[in-house]
Protein backbone atom coordinates (compact mmCIF):
# COMPACT_ATOMS: atom_id res chain seq x y z
CA UNK A 1 0.00 0.00 0.00
CA UNK A 2 1.37 3.33 -1.07
CA UNK A 3 1.50 6.71 1.22
CA UNK A 4 -1.60 8.00 -0.96
CA UNK A 5 -3.85 5.36 -1.11
CA UNK A 6 -3.77 4.70 3.17
CA UNK A 7 -5.83 6.93 5.36
CA UNK A 8 -4.48 9.97 7.00
CA UNK A 9 -5.07 9.51 10.42
CA UNK A 10 -4.78 12.51 12.61
CA UNK A 11 -2.83 12.72 15.86
CA UNK A 12 -3.04 16.23 17.22
CA UNK A 13 -1.19 16.89 20.30
CA UNK A 14 -4.09 18.58 22.24
CA UNK A 15 -7.35 16.88 22.54
CA UNK A 16 -10.04 18.43 24.58
CA UNK A 17 -12.48 16.19 26.28
CA UNK A 18 -16.19 16.16 26.82
CA UNK A 19 -17.84 18.58 29.21
CA UNK A 20 -17.13 17.55 32.78
CA UNK A 21 -20.37 18.54 35.44
CA UNK A 22 -18.67 21.21 38.20
CA UNK A 23 -19.55 24.33 38.98
CA UNK A 24 -18.60 25.76 36.59
CA UNK A 25 -18.54 22.71 34.44
CA UNK A 26 -14.99 22.11 33.02
CA UNK A 27 -13.34 19.71 30.01
CA UNK A 28 -10.10 18.01 30.92
CA UNK A 29 -7.19 19.34 28.27
CA UNK A 30 -4.26 16.62 27.64
CA UNK A 31 -1.35 17.52 25.70
CA UNK A 32 0.70 14.37 24.04
CA UNK A 33 -1.63 11.81 25.88
CA UNK A 34 -0.94 13.57 29.47
CA UNK A 35 -3.41 15.39 31.33
CA UNK A 36 -2.43 19.02 31.49
CA UNK A 37 -5.40 21.10 32.74
CA UNK A 38 -9.13 21.35 33.72
CA UNK A 39 -10.11 24.07 31.24
CA UNK A 40 -13.17 25.96 32.00
CA UNK A 41 -13.03 28.32 28.42
CA UNK A 42 -11.90 28.26 25.72
CA UNK A 43 -8.76 30.65 26.45
CA UNK A 44 -7.85 28.31 29.03
CA UNK A 45 -6.91 25.67 26.19
CA UNK A 46 -5.51 28.59 24.51
CA UNK A 47 -3.64 29.65 27.78
CA UNK A 48 -2.16 26.28 28.41
CA UNK A 49 -1.79 25.50 24.94
CA UNK A 50 1.09 28.44 24.91
CA UNK A 51 2.29 27.31 28.05
CA UNK A 52 2.96 23.94 26.33
CA UNK A 53 4.80 25.76 23.09
CA UNK A 54 1.86 25.11 21.25
CA UNK A 55 0.85 27.71 18.94
CA UNK A 56 -3.23 27.01 17.77
CA UNK A 57 -4.14 29.37 14.42
CA UNK A 58 -6.99 27.36 14.01
CA UNK A 59 -8.96 25.65 16.62
CA UNK A 60 -11.40 23.82 14.01
CA UNK A 61 -7.89 21.78 12.33
CA UNK A 62 -8.45 18.51 13.24
CA UNK A 63 -4.06 17.81 12.99
CA UNK A 64 -3.83 20.55 15.93
CA UNK A 65 -7.05 19.74 18.34
CA UNK A 66 -9.48 17.15 18.69
CA UNK A 67 -12.64 17.65 20.20
CA UNK A 68 -14.05 14.95 22.06
CA UNK A 69 -17.72 15.33 22.96
CA UNK A 70 -19.04 18.66 21.60
CA UNK A 71 -17.04 21.41 19.49
CA UNK A 72 -15.01 24.27 20.87
CA UNK A 73 -18.12 26.32 21.49
CA UNK A 74 -19.51 23.53 23.97
CA UNK A 75 -18.80 24.25 27.68
CA UNK A 76 -22.10 23.35 29.44
CA UNK A 77 -23.40 19.83 29.92
CA UNK A 78 -25.72 18.37 28.09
Amino acid sequence: MTEMSSPHISSPRITVLKVQPGTPPFRIVEIDGEMVCEARTLTDVLQVAAVCGITVHDLDDPDVIRWVGGDKLTWMPH
